[in-house]
């Protein structure tokens, strides 16, 4: 389930809120244990979502490094190369 959390920070162009988003959905999924909850918790479980998201917004207006941005078509083609590597036959 989480794989597709993927690292947000220092990339040019900023992480959009719907990447935020889904990150906070994949963290709530994992650690509630539920892929779709039930309807008894799906306004708690939606509260949580929107929780991890605005924080994890604020974690990354509040970063500073003095690294330069990375690039993600590169960073893609680089986990393209080590799955290909990985999972070569």
């Amino acid at each position: 389930m989480c794989r597709n959390i993927r690292t947000l920070y220092n990339f040019e162009p900023p992480a959009t809120s719907d990447e935020v988003h889904a990150a906070a959905l994949q963290y709530v999924r994992k650690i509630s244990g539920f892929t779709r909850p039930s309807r008894a918790n799906e306004e708690a479980f939606a509260r949580a979502v929107e929780a991890v998201a605005e924080i994890s917004r604020e974690l990354l207006a509040e970063l500073e490094t003095n690294a330069p941005p990375k690039d993600r078509e590169v960073e893609a083609e680089k986990a393209r190369a080590r799955a290909a590597q990985r999972y070569a036959a």
